[in-house]
């Protein structure tokens, strides 16, 4: 949740925000469902691989700046979860920060980090080469693993590049087989300290048996994170904590370039501020989790996931538009409290 004593001002302060984006949150905002900042104890405690339903959206916000984050995180037409951390403050705003959210190809990150820290370790360089794994039709359900033929080879800095920049789901398949499968990377995470977090199958599987359960009103424990998680993994990679300089520069490399969601984290940014991102979508739901970076030096993690809402351009347009209002908050709380130094910049 958000620190009480270092965002006084934030509620006065995004009130200064341009008159477009003005509009378009009112145009989006309607009034304040209940929300929960996390699931019940008991729920952790007993979570598994049962389906179930979120136990409940109570909410109470600590501050003005984390209402109105809340405001554009309106859960009455599907569940919208939020992290943001500034990197350079230490504050932190969230909303639903605790609860599963299918992670679809926001996960693509990890994937790319477990077989980075195989590079650092010998095992595998940027120039191994891997084939695609391109999915072959079949029946949603059918098989416990969809089927999937060999296509091009392609070195692995190739492969990283086009599943992240353009979310391909044949170089996912390539390089998460490369590491050891879903297993692998969820020990990756688990070995950098971040739990909430777990692929459970290849992307061709996830897709093909897309649709299962609506993510607006169901929890599927398969295949999904927090956003606090995201934004724990976010924060790890930019700082330098999980991988060398030269394997972080090539999956924020990678990110800066991606040309996929321009309507979403980077659609209301200003010109001077830097979007390294990855996107996810699946059915009924659409996610962003990226680095924001501000020219004044500062850095922002942020993971945005958003279900229902309508159509999916709806769910863009709220990732958008809580993307800006959480710049606009931390650059005015960074501004009224200078004590904070800025982040390491990714290479050094």
């Amino acid at each position: 949740m958000a620190n009480r004593q270092s965002l006084p001002l934030f509620s006065r302060r995004l009130k200064r925000a341009t008159a477009p984006l003005a509009a378009l949150i009112a145009a989006l905002s309607t009034p304040v469902a209940a929300q929960t900042t996390e699931l019940q104890a008991s729920f952790d405690d007993a979570f598994g691989t049962e389906m179930r339903a979120p136990d409940t959206f109570e909410a109470i916000y600590a501050n003005g700046f984390e209402q109105r984050i809340a405001e554009l995180a309106n859960g009455e037409r599907g569940r919208i979860g939020v992290a943001a951390l500034d990197l350079s403050t230490g504050e932190q705003v969230t909303v639903l920060g605790d609860q599963l959210f299918p992670m679809a190809s926001t996960s693509k990150i990890a994937v790319a980090a477990a077989y980075l820290e195989m590079v650092e370790q010998g095992r595998y360089s940027l120039t191994s080469e891997f084939p695609l794994l391109i999915p072959i039709r079949s029946r949603k359900f059918s098989s416990p693993a969809a089927p999937v033929r060999e296509g091009n080879v392609m070195p692995a800095i190739d492969l990283i590049e086009i599943m992240i920049t353009r979310s391909s789901n044949p170089a996912t398949d390539a390089l998460l087989a490369a590491v050891g499968g879903p297993e692998a990377v969820n020990d990756w995470m688990k070995r950098q300290g971040i739990g909430d977090f777990s692929i459970d199958r290849d992307i061709a599987t996830l897709v093909r048996d897309d649709g299962e359960y609506d993510p607006a009103t169901w929890i599927d424990p398969r295949d999904s994170a927090t956003p606090q998680a995201m934004v724990r993994l976010l924060e790890g990679l930019y700082r330098g904590d999980f991988l060398s300089d030269e394997s972080r520069q090539v999956l924020l490399g990678a990110m800066s370039r991606t040309v996929t969601g321009r309507r979403r984290i980077p659609a209301f940014m200003p010109d001077d501020a830097i979007v390294s991102h990855k996107t996810g979508s699946l059915n009924n739901t659409s996610s962003d989790i990226g680095i924001i970076e501000a020219p004044d030096g500062r850095a922002i993690a942020v993971a945005i996931y958003v279900t229902g809402q309508g159509t999916r351009r709806n769910r863009e347009a709220r990732i958008a538009a809580i993307a800006r209002a959480l710049y606009d908050g931390f650059g005015a709380s960074a501004r009224q409290n200078r004590n904070w130094t800025s982040a390491a910049q990714p290479g050094g």
